[in-house]
């Protein structure tokens, strides 16, 4: 089969990035890679994560963004682009990347599976798109880890890739522990308002 020339220029690139030996502090911590432009809609949340904990997103390799933390993102087909799959996941280490979030959607949802299991060991975190995805994902034979979301939630994707990474940079420590603390700020001011105003108050609070 002839590797179509758009993307083998992917896989070049990708190939070049990795034999350029850079300063991990400059590259993408984070690979978000999905299996069509038509998951974004779902894997935006992992971008919405990620940037509420300090990261930025890398679009240049060699011109980061000024922030610490950064992560980068492409369309890889399992089943239309297996060559740049496995050239993603095969030059993920040597390119800087410390954790991958793959989604796929479908019954067939090999992308996140085949990551974990090309990239190994790097941590995969698989976003089934779909409910009918989750069989697919999560489907993983024992000694081939993988670690899942529930369908549809990226952003719980992103908050996970900044938890493997918190154990290494306390900026990002910090930042989960105040992310956790408006969450429970924010149930505190709705407990106090439900019973302050009383159920009709409560509902037109707003209005």
């Amino acid at each position: 089969m002839t590797t179509a020339p758009e993307i083998q220029a992917l896989i070049d690139r990708l190939e070049a990035e990795a034999e350029a030996d850079c300063d991990p502090q400059t590259t993408p911590e984070v690979g978000i890679i999905m299996g069509s432009d038509s998951d974004l809609e779902v894997m935006a949340g992992a971008y919405e994560a990620l940037e509420k904990l300090g990261f930025a997103e890398q679009i240049d390799f060699e011109n980061p963004p000024e922030s610490r933390f950064t992560f980068e993102s492409y369309v890889v087909s399992a089943h239309r682009t297996p060559e740049l799959m496995y050239a993603y996941c095969e030059t993920a280490a040597a390119r800087g990347i410390d954790v991958i979030i793959a989604g796929a959607g479908g019954k067939s949802a090999d992308l996140p599976n085949m990551s974990a299991s090309i990239a190994y060991p790097i941590p995969v975190i698989g976003v089934p798109v779909q409910e009918k995805s989750v069989d697919s994902v999560i489907g993983m034979p024992t000694g081939a880890p993988i670690t899942a979301v529930d369908a549809g939630k990226s952003f719980n994707a992103g908050l996970s890739a900044g938890q493997i990474l918190a154990r290494e940079h306390d900026e990002l420590e910090q930042a989960l522990v105040e992310y956790h603390d408006s969450l429970q700020s924010g149930v505190g001011e709705v407990s106090k308002d439900l019973h302050d105003l009383g159920i009709d108050g409560f509902r037109n609070r707003d209005s």
